[in-house]
């Protein structure tokens, strides 16, 4: 027989309702997972509400024989966050994992954004991924285990046009893993990263006004929101009892481990720098080694196979 990879575990998956959470929770359930669907069902920019969509998956996991329930509430509400994460403890006796996969889009260039575009992708990606992370740690403490996967994103570890508020939520995304990851490690708590690709309702609104941009769209609906699941519900798995802190960027069916932050050139002068000395010896020293100005799609020009 099979083995189920997550036989009985209960796990959270915030964005569940569709596109890649959606798969993730599917994949969950019928690798033996008891599952929480959260999506607060609105639109790409985070307007409206509509609970149907997480009960449409439970539903749909049901009918193949799997155990799931749906939750309405929002990630960016503290209150909702740990109703969700008590429901869990309620309906199935314990909480084992959390995805946090929830998140919006207030696409704007920078000199254009305004406070609210600023807020309200802050206010999900960040703030409402600590308010779920944060509301099931005291029970993964108590059990001394748990298992955190946080979506991050190339707009943040790259760079994107128009994105300043999504780049930063998902790189704090990045250090609030890395912190849960260092401060939990003593309960068995792992906390990791991953940053997908794969054709969803965000990136359907990748604009396609000139060739270029259509054709990265036309490349990126190749890349299904299914092949992102198995690297999510491994990461839950007793298997994984010794992955934390990675970055892992994953399309199609290729899965990369990412570098992290480390020195790269050191300068060093007796008595310390002036301008003068930064500009005549310093910075060309560093120079070499400064990162170009570039974009996502110009750091990955291959398609994924």
């Amino acid at each position: 027989m099979t083995e189920q990879y997550v036989k009985d575990k209960v796990i959270l998956v915030t964005g569940g309702g569709g596109g890649i959470g959606a798969e993730i929770a599917k994949l969950a359930a019928a690798e033996g997972a008891k599952v929480v669907i959260n999506d607060l069902g609105g639109s790409v920019d985070g307007e409206g509400a509509d609970g149907g969509r997480a009960q449409q998956i439970a539903d749909e996991i049901g009918a193949n024989g799997g155990e799931a329930v749906a939750n309405g509430g929002s990630i960016a509400e503290w209150d909702d966050a740990q109703a969700m994460v008590q429901q869990a403890v309620d309906t199935f006796g314990r909480i084992d994992g959390v995805i946090n996969v929830a998140g919006i889009l207030r696409d704007r260039i920078f000199h254009k954004m305004t406070r609210d575009d600023w807020d309200s992708v802050l206010g999900v990606h960040l703030t409402g991924y600590f308010n779920v992370s944060r509301s099931a740690a005291e029970h993964f403490r108590k059990q001394s285990s748990g298992s955190f996967v946080h979506f991050t994103s190339n707009s943040g570890l790259i760079g994107n046009i128009g994105q300043a508020n999504y780049a930063a939520a998902k790189m704090g995304i990045v250090g609030l893993s890395k912190s849960i990851a260092l401060d939990m490690a003593r309960y068995r708590v792992r906390s990791n990263i991953i940053s997908p690709s794969a054709f969803t309702r965000m990136t359907e609104t990748i604009p396609t006004n000139d060739p270029t941009k259509a054709a990265h769209v036309e490349r990126q609906k190749a890349m299904l929101p299914e092949k992102i699941a198995p690297l999510c519900v491994y990461l839950m798995s007793d298997h994984a009892e010794d992955i934390t802190a990675q970055v892992f960027y994953c399309r199609a069916n290729e899965i990369m481990l990412m570098s992290q932050t480390r020195p790269m050139r050191s300068v060093h002068r007796d008595g310390g720098w002036s301008c003068q000395t930064l500009h005549e010896h310093g910075i060309p020293a560093l120079k070499p080694s400064f990162y170009e100005l570039e974009r996502s799609r110009q750091v990955f020009t291959w398609d994924p196979v």
